[in-house]
């Protein structure tokens, strides 16, 4: 079992800045409905936690390349699952 503490709102919301992404933009990222999903985790009297996975999926698309994230496709389409194309999320400059 993995031990895991999600970022806290304000690790959420300074990975924002830092990127220099929107509300819209950090929601695609995760994976989430949009801008006003994307503010449920950074912002209300109790934010919501990100999950392990939703975590590991932003993170997968920061950090592997198109490469890898289309062998990852391939396997979870041979694992079953029909599944669109996981873009490399860019740096703004």
């Amino acid at each position: 079992m993995i031990s895991y503490t999600p970022p806290t709102a304000h690790d959420l919301q300074t990975l924002k800045n830092q990127l220099g992404y929107t509300g819209e933009q950090m929601a695609e990222l995760v994976n989430v409905a949009g801008s006003q999903q994307w503010r449920k985790y950074t912002g209300g009297e109790q934010p919501r936690s990100l999950s392990l996975h939703q975590l590991f999926f932003m993170a997968a698309r920061m950090t592997l390349s198109t490469e890898e994230l289309e062998r990852v496709r391939a396997q979870m389409r041979a694992l079953g699952a029909e599944v669109s194309e996981i873009k490399k999320q860019e740096k703004k400059v």
